[in-house]
Protein backbone atom coordinates (compact mmCIF):
# COMPACT_ATOMS: atom_id res chain seq x y z
CA UNK A 1 0.00 0.00 0.00
CA UNK A 2 3.04 2.29 0.00
CA UNK A 3 2.25 2.64 -3.71
CA UNK A 4 -0.77 4.71 -2.72
CA UNK A 5 1.42 7.38 -1.23
CA UNK A 6 3.91 7.15 -4.09
CA UNK A 7 1.29 7.60 -6.78
CA UNK A 8 -0.21 10.54 -4.93
CA UNK A 9 3.19 12.15 -4.65
CA UNK A 10 3.71 11.76 -8.38
CA UNK A 11 0.31 13.27 -9.11
CA UNK A 12 1.07 16.10 -6.71
CA UNK A 13 4.02 17.21 -8.81
CA UNK A 14 1.54 18.87 -11.13
CA UNK A 15 0.72 21.23 -8.26
CA UNK A 16 4.32 22.31 -7.79
CA UNK A 17 3.87 25.63 -9.53
CA UNK A 18 0.40 26.35 -8.23
CA UNK A 19 -0.39 28.95 -5.62
CA UNK A 20 -0.55 27.47 -2.09
CA UNK A 21 -4.05 26.44 -1.04
CA UNK A 22 -5.70 26.89 2.32
CA UNK A 23 -5.56 23.59 4.21
CA UNK A 24 -8.90 21.81 4.44
CA UNK A 25 -9.99 19.04 6.77
CA UNK A 26 -12.35 16.50 5.24
CA UNK A 27 -14.07 14.31 7.83
CA UNK A 28 -14.92 10.94 6.26
CA UNK A 29 -17.63 8.91 8.05
CA UNK A 30 -17.53 5.14 7.59
CA UNK A 31 -19.99 2.55 8.89
CA UNK A 32 -17.71 -0.39 9.63
CA UNK A 33 -15.16 -1.13 12.35
CA UNK A 34 -11.68 0.31 12.04
CA UNK A 35 -10.24 -3.19 11.57
CA UNK A 36 -12.55 -4.01 8.64
CA UNK A 37 -10.68 -4.10 5.34
CA UNK A 38 -12.93 -1.37 3.87
CA UNK A 39 -12.03 0.93 6.75
CA UNK A 40 -8.33 0.06 6.48
CA UNK A 41 -8.42 0.83 2.75
CA UNK A 42 -10.26 4.09 3.46
CA UNK A 43 -7.69 5.11 6.06
CA UNK A 44 -4.84 4.49 3.63
CA UNK A 45 -6.69 6.40 0.92
CA UNK A 46 -7.05 9.29 3.37
CA UNK A 47 -3.33 9.21 4.17
CA UNK A 48 -2.54 9.08 0.46
CA UNK A 49 -4.60 12.20 -0.22
CA UNK A 50 -3.21 14.07 2.77
CA UNK A 51 0.36 13.26 1.73
CA UNK A 52 -0.21 13.74 -1.99
CA UNK A 53 -1.77 17.18 -1.61
CA UNK A 54 1.02 18.29 0.68
CA UNK A 55 -1.50 18.74 3.48
CA UNK A 56 -3.77 21.01 1.44
CA UNK A 57 -6.53 18.46 2.08
CA UNK A 58 -6.42 16.35 5.23
CA UNK A 59 -8.90 13.47 5.19
CA UNK A 60 -9.74 12.07 8.65
CA UNK A 61 -11.71 8.81 8.75
CA UNK A 62 -14.36 8.06 11.38
CA UNK A 63 -15.13 4.28 11.36
CA UNK A 64 -17.82 2.31 13.22
CA UNK A 65 -20.56 4.83 12.51
CA UNK A 66 -18.95 7.15 15.07
CA UNK A 67 -19.64 10.37 13.15
CA UNK A 68 -22.82 9.38 11.29
CA UNK A 69 -24.64 6.06 11.36
CA UNK A 70 -24.41 4.06 8.15
CA UNK A 71 -27.90 4.93 6.96
CA UNK A 72 -27.20 8.66 7.46
CA UNK A 73 -23.83 8.91 5.72
CA UNK A 74 -25.07 9.42 2.16
CA UNK A 75 -27.42 12.23 3.19
CA UNK A 76 -24.67 13.84 5.26
CA UNK A 77 -22.37 13.99 2.23
CA UNK A 78 -25.16 15.17 -0.09
CA UNK A 79 -25.99 18.08 2.18
CA UNK A 80 -22.38 18.97 3.00
CA UNK A 81 -22.52 17.94 6.65
CA UNK A 82 -19.54 15.76 5.73
CA UNK A 83 -17.37 16.48 2.69
CA UNK A 84 -16.74 12.80 1.91
CA UNK A 85 -18.03 9.44 3.10
CA UNK A 86 -18.40 5.72 2.44
CA UNK A 87 -21.75 4.02 2.00
CA UNK A 88 -23.30 0.73 0.89
CA UNK A 89 -25.58 2.19 -1.80
CA UNK A 90 -27.87 -0.84 -1.93
CA UNK A 91 -29.15 0.52 1.38
CA UNK A 92 -30.76 3.29 -0.68
CA UNK A 93 -32.49 1.15 -3.28
CA UNK A 94 -35.78 2.77 -2.25
CA UNK A 95 -34.47 5.98 -3.84
CA UNK A 96 -33.48 4.35 -7.11
CA UNK A 97 -33.50 0.66 -8.03
CA UNK A 98 -30.12 1.01 -9.76
CA UNK A 99 -28.52 1.41 -6.33
CA UNK A 100 -29.44 -2.23 -5.68
CA UNK A 101 -27.78 -3.68 -8.79
CA UNK A 102 -24.95 -5.23 -6.77
CA UNK A 103 -27.44 -7.06 -4.53
CA UNK A 104 -29.54 -8.83 -7.16
CA UNK A 105 -29.38 -12.45 -5.96
CA UNK A 106 -27.23 -14.82 -8.02
CA UNK A 107 -26.64 -12.30 -10.81
CA UNK A 108 -22.92 -11.79 -10.04
CA UNK A 109 -21.60 -14.48 -7.70
CA UNK A 110 -17.82 -14.21 -8.13
CA UNK A 111 -15.24 -11.43 -8.02
CA UNK A 112 -14.83 -11.55 -11.79
CA UNK A 113 -18.58 -11.27 -12.32
CA UNK A 114 -18.81 -8.48 -9.75
CA UNK A 115 -16.10 -6.54 -11.59
CA UNK A 116 -17.96 -6.95 -14.90
CA UNK A 117 -21.24 -5.85 -13.31
CA UNK A 118 -19.50 -2.82 -11.80
CA UNK A 119 -18.14 -1.75 -15.19
CA UNK A 120 -21.60 -2.17 -16.74
CA UNK A 121 -23.37 -0.20 -14.02
CA UNK A 122 -20.80 2.52 -13.28
CA UNK A 123 -21.98 5.10 -15.89
CA UNK A 124 -25.60 4.91 -14.70
CA UNK A 125 -24.50 5.01 -11.06
CA UNK A 126 -22.34 8.09 -11.63
CA UNK A 127 -25.19 9.85 -13.43
CA UNK A 128 -27.66 9.22 -10.61
CA UNK A 129 -25.18 10.33 -7.96
CA UNK A 130 -24.37 13.49 -9.91
CA UNK A 131 -28.06 14.36 -9.83
CA UNK A 132 -27.87 14.01 -6.05
CA UNK A 133 -24.91 16.36 -5.63
CA UNK A 134 -22.41 13.52 -5.26
CA UNK A 135 -19.22 12.57 -7.08
CA UNK A 136 -18.16 8.92 -7.02
CA UNK A 137 -14.47 8.38 -6.26
CA UNK A 138 -14.08 4.62 -5.95
CA UNK A 139 -15.86 1.40 -5.06
CA UNK A 140 -14.75 -1.84 -3.40
CA UNK A 141 -16.65 -5.15 -3.27
CA UNK A 142 -17.41 -7.26 -0.25
CA UNK A 143 -16.63 -10.98 -0.39
CA UNK A 144 -19.51 -13.27 -1.51
CA UNK A 145 -22.51 -13.22 0.81
CA UNK A 146 -23.49 -16.27 2.83
CA UNK A 147 -26.15 -17.10 5.40
CA UNK A 148 -25.54 -17.09 9.16
CA UNK A 149 -27.74 -18.95 11.64
CA UNK A 150 -27.68 -20.13 15.22
CA UNK A 151 -28.95 -23.55 14.18
CA UNK A 152 -28.60 -26.06 11.35
CA UNK A 153 -30.68 -25.08 8.30
CA UNK A 154 -31.35 -27.48 5.43
CA UNK A 155 -34.33 -25.87 3.72
CA UNK A 156 -36.25 -22.62 3.50
CA UNK A 157 -38.85 -24.16 5.80
CA UNK A 158 -36.20 -24.23 8.54
CA UNK A 159 -35.97 -20.43 8.33
CA UNK A 160 -39.61 -19.79 9.23
CA UNK A 161 -39.93 -17.19 11.98
CA UNK A 162 -36.19 -16.58 12.40
CA UNK A 163 -35.29 -12.96 13.23
CA UNK A 164 -33.13 -11.82 10.33
CA UNK A 165 -30.79 -8.83 10.20
CA UNK A 166 -31.77 -6.64 7.25
CA UNK A 167 -29.58 -3.88 5.81
CA UNK A 168 -31.21 -3.04 2.45
CA UNK A 169 -34.26 -3.69 0.27
CA UNK A 170 -32.86 -6.96 -1.06
CA UNK A 171 -32.23 -8.44 2.38
CA UNK A 172 -35.67 -7.38 3.61
CA UNK A 173 -37.29 -9.01 0.58
CA UNK A 174 -35.19 -12.16 1.08
CA UNK A 175 -36.50 -12.38 4.63
CA UNK A 176 -40.08 -11.97 3.43
CA UNK A 177 -39.77 -14.68 0.76
CA UNK A 178 -38.18 -17.16 3.18
CA UNK A 179 -40.61 -16.53 6.03
CA UNK A 180 -38.03 -14.87 8.25
CA UNK A 181 -38.66 -11.69 10.23
CA UNK A 182 -36.54 -8.74 9.04
CA UNK A 183 -34.95 -6.46 11.64
CA UNK A 184 -32.99 -3.40 10.47
CA UNK A 185 -29.60 -3.38 12.19
CA UNK A 186 -26.57 -1.24 11.38
CA UNK A 187 -23.19 -2.95 10.99
CA UNK A 188 -21.84 -1.38 14.17
CA UNK A 189 -24.72 -2.93 16.16
CA UNK A 190 -24.45 -6.51 14.87
CA UNK A 191 -22.63 -8.05 17.84
CA UNK A 192 -25.06 -6.61 20.37
CA UNK A 193 -28.08 -7.58 18.28
CA UNK A 194 -27.04 -11.24 18.17
CA UNK A 195 -25.94 -11.30 21.80
CA UNK A 196 -29.30 -9.97 22.98
CA UNK A 197 -31.44 -12.05 20.60
CA UNK A 198 -32.71 -9.06 18.63
CA UNK A 199 -31.46 -10.95 15.56
CA UNK A 200 -30.72 -14.63 14.99
CA UNK A 201 -29.55 -14.69 11.40
CA UNK A 202 -28.14 -12.57 8.57
CA UNK A 203 -26.82 -12.72 5.04
CA UNK A 204 -23.36 -11.20 4.90
CA UNK A 205 -19.76 -11.93 4.05
CA UNK A 206 -17.32 -13.90 6.14
CA UNK A 207 -15.57 -10.57 6.73
CA UNK A 208 -18.49 -9.07 8.66
CA UNK A 209 -18.93 -12.17 10.78
CA UNK A 210 -15.24 -12.36 11.54
CA UNK A 211 -14.94 -8.67 12.44
CA UNK A 212 -17.92 -8.92 14.78
CA UNK A 213 -16.96 -12.30 16.31
CA UNK A 214 -20.44 -13.66 15.62
CA UNK A 215 -19.34 -17.16 16.68
CA UNK A 216 -20.06 -15.94 20.19
CA UNK A 217 -23.78 -16.10 19.31
CA UNK A 218 -24.17 -17.98 16.02
CA UNK A 219 -23.23 -21.51 15.00
CA UNK A 220 -23.53 -21.97 11.23
CA UNK A 221 -22.36 -20.17 8.08
CA UNK A 222 -23.62 -21.43 4.72
CA UNK A 223 -21.69 -20.46 1.61
CA UNK A 224 -24.32 -19.52 -0.99
CA UNK A 225 -22.41 -16.76 -2.86
CA UNK A 226 -25.65 -14.82 -3.20
CA UNK A 227 -24.08 -11.53 -4.33
CA UNK A 228 -21.07 -9.28 -3.77
CA UNK A 229 -22.33 -5.86 -2.63
CA UNK A 230 -20.08 -2.85 -2.88
CA UNK A 231 -19.09 0.07 -0.68
CA UNK A 232 -18.85 3.42 -2.47
CA UNK A 233 -16.72 6.42 -1.53
CA UNK A 234 -18.38 9.69 -2.52
CA UNK A 235 -17.55 13.37 -2.17
CA UNK A 236 -19.96 16.30 -2.04
CA UNK A 237 -20.16 17.82 -5.56
CA UNK A 238 -19.92 21.41 -4.29
CA UNK A 239 -16.78 20.57 -2.32
CA UNK A 240 -15.38 18.79 -5.36
CA UNK A 241 -16.03 21.71 -7.70
CA UNK A 242 -14.09 23.96 -5.34
CA UNK A 243 -11.08 21.63 -5.31
CA UNK A 244 -8.13 22.55 -7.50
CA UNK A 245 -7.44 20.46 -10.59
CA UNK A 246 -4.07 19.48 -9.15
CA UNK A 247 -5.64 18.14 -5.97
CA UNK A 248 -8.39 16.42 -7.95
CA UNK A 249 -5.66 14.59 -9.85
CA UNK A 250 -4.12 13.45 -6.57
CA UNK A 251 -7.46 12.32 -5.16
CA UNK A 252 -8.36 10.42 -8.32
CA UNK A 253 -4.95 8.72 -8.35
CA UNK A 254 -5.37 7.70 -4.71
CA UNK A 255 -8.92 6.50 -5.44
CA UNK A 256 -7.74 4.32 -8.31
CA UNK A 257 -5.14 2.67 -6.13
CA UNK A 258 -7.58 2.28 -3.24
CA UNK A 259 -10.09 0.48 -5.46
CA UNK A 260 -7.38 -1.88 -6.63
CA UNK A 261 -6.01 -2.47 -3.13
CA UNK A 262 -9.45 -2.85 -1.57
CA UNK A 263 -10.51 -5.41 -4.17
CA UNK A 264 -7.31 -7.36 -3.60
CA UNK A 265 -7.97 -7.30 0.12
CA UNK A 266 -11.54 -8.53 -0.38
CA UNK A 267 -10.26 -11.55 -2.31
CA UNK A 268 -7.52 -12.35 0.18
CA UNK A 269 -9.80 -11.78 3.15
CA UNK A 270 -12.42 -14.26 1.94
CA UNK A 271 -10.56 -17.45 2.81
CA UNK A 272 -8.94 -15.94 5.89
CA UNK A 273 -12.22 -14.88 7.48
CA UNK A 274 -14.01 -18.14 6.70
CA UNK A 275 -11.18 -19.97 8.47
CA UNK A 276 -11.54 -17.48 11.30
CA UNK A 277 -15.21 -18.43 11.66
CA UNK A 278 -14.19 -22.10 11.82
CA UNK A 279 -11.53 -21.36 14.40
CA UNK A 280 -14.21 -19.59 16.43
CA UNK A 281 -16.22 -22.82 16.50
CA UNK A 282 -18.71 -22.24 13.69
CA UNK A 283 -19.71 -24.83 11.11
CA UNK A 284 -18.74 -23.39 7.72
CA UNK A 285 -19.86 -25.24 4.59
CA UNK A 286 -21.64 -24.81 1.25
CA UNK A 287 -25.43 -24.87 1.43
CA UNK A 288 -27.00 -28.24 0.68
CA UNK A 289 -28.50 -28.91 -2.75
CA UNK A 290 -32.09 -28.63 -1.51
CA UNK A 291 -31.52 -25.28 0.20
CA UNK A 292 -29.49 -23.92 -2.71
CA UNK A 293 -32.22 -24.89 -5.17
CA UNK A 294 -34.89 -23.13 -3.13
CA UNK A 295 -32.72 -20.03 -2.80
CA UNK A 296 -32.14 -20.01 -6.57
CA UNK A 297 -35.91 -19.92 -7.11
CA UNK A 298 -36.24 -17.03 -4.68
CA UNK A 299 -33.36 -15.32 -6.45
CA UNK A 300 -35.15 -15.61 -9.79
CA UNK A 301 -38.22 -13.94 -8.28
CA UNK A 302 -36.15 -11.10 -6.82
CA UNK A 303 -34.28 -10.61 -10.10
CA UNK A 304 -37.54 -10.23 -12.00
CA UNK A 305 -38.80 -7.75 -9.42
CA UNK A 306 -35.59 -5.73 -9.62
CA UNK A 307 -35.64 -5.62 -13.42
CA UNK A 308 -39.21 -4.37 -13.34
CA UNK A 309 -38.32 -1.64 -10.84
CA UNK A 310 -35.10 -0.64 -12.61
CA UNK A 311 -36.75 -0.35 -16.03
CA UNK A 312 -34.77 0.24 -19.21
CA UNK A 313 -31.66 1.38 -17.35
CA UNK A 314 -31.60 -1.84 -15.35
CA UNK A 315 -32.13 -3.99 -18.42
CA UNK A 316 -29.32 -2.17 -20.24
CA UNK A 317 -26.94 -2.82 -17.33
CA UNK A 318 -27.79 -6.53 -17.18
CA UNK A 319 -27.51 -6.88 -20.96
CA UNK A 320 -24.11 -5.16 -20.95
CA UNK A 321 -22.97 -7.32 -18.05
CA UNK A 322 -23.99 -10.56 -19.75
CA UNK A 323 -22.38 -9.48 -23.00
CA UNK A 324 -19.10 -8.85 -21.18
CA UNK A 325 -18.99 -12.28 -19.52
Amino acid sequence: MKNLTHIAAIAALSAAGAAPAIAEKWDMPMAYSGSNFHSVTGAEFAKCVTTGTGGDIEIVTHPSGSLFKGADIKRAVQTGQAPIGERLLSGHQNENAIFGVDSVPFLATSFDDAAALWEASKPAMEKILAEQNLVLLYSVPWPPQGLYFKKEVNSVADMEGVKFRSYNTATARLAELTGMLPVTIEAAEISQAFATGVAESMVSSGATGYDRKVWESLTHFYEVDAWLPRNYIMVNADIWSGTSDANKNVINACAQMAEYAGTWRAKEYTGFTLQGLRDGGMTVAPAGDALKGELQEIGATMTSEWLEAAGEDGKAIVDAFKAAK
